[in-house]
């Protein structure tokens, strides 16, 4: 059986203009950051933290260059280990499914609108996080090493206080969406990343 398992994205925490190699920790937007690599689960834990990379890395660089990336490729054994959903900006890979980039059937139309919401949960994940621990939403004023620290702790206790069902501060109810884990056949085709997002899609979106 087959479990969904994990959302991918990343997300900038700001930083004051380091001493060392600056323009590096630029990103596209004009200030200093650190790019974080992050994946969660469906209930909004993170499983997965990869805090240390400048601001103009880009997405792909930092997965594939990623102990997790190593891993998967090494370990990976198909549907039956799950997946990880992540944008257009990665290359689909059997463990790493990304939208189609145009697609022309209904089931690739299907695929793709429930791709982008079931993705979103990573996003409201960093928003959520962002809101228990203030301090990743202004410009932290220290090392680019202190801050990826810093953001570790703070996904390590965002997971403790969901495992302790702690409440956010002025919560309006919004939380992350608890969607029931979707299983799946294993897949005996081809294990490339097109033909496992192929196979998802019709099995799934073709009604």
């Amino acid at each position: 059986m087959w479990v969904l398992q994990a959302k991918q994205l990343s997300t900038h925490v700001r930083l004051h203009a380091p001493s060392d190699d600056e323009p590096s920790y630029v990103n596209r937007k004009g200030y200093h950051n650190i790019k974080v690599q992050a994946i969660c689960d469906f209930e909004g834990r993170f499983t997965n933290i990869f805090a240390n990379w400048p601001g103009s890395t880009h997405d792909s660089h930092i997965f594939n260059t990623s102990t997790l990336s190593n891993y998967l490729q090494t370990n990976h054994r198909g549907l039956i280990d799950g997946v990880i959903l992540g944008d257009s900006g990665y290359a689909c890979r059997p463990y790493l499914l990304t939208p189609y980039a145009n697609p022309t059937e209904r089931h690739q139309q299907r695929f793709n609108g429930c791709h982008a919401s079931t993705r979103s949960v990573i996003e409201r994940t960093f928003g959520i996080l962002k809101r228990r621990f203030h301090v990743l939403h202004s410009e932290v004023r220290m090392k680019p090493e202190k801050v990826c620290r810093i953001f570790g702790a703070c996904a390590v206790l965002h997971n403790i206080a969901l495992s302790r069902n702690e409440p956010l501060v002025n919560d309006d109810g919004a939380g992350v969406r608890l969607d029931q884990p979707v299983q799946v056949p294993a897949f005996l085709g081809v294990q490339d990343g097109r033909n496992t997002r192929e196979h998802v899609a019709r099995l799934f979106f073709n009604h």
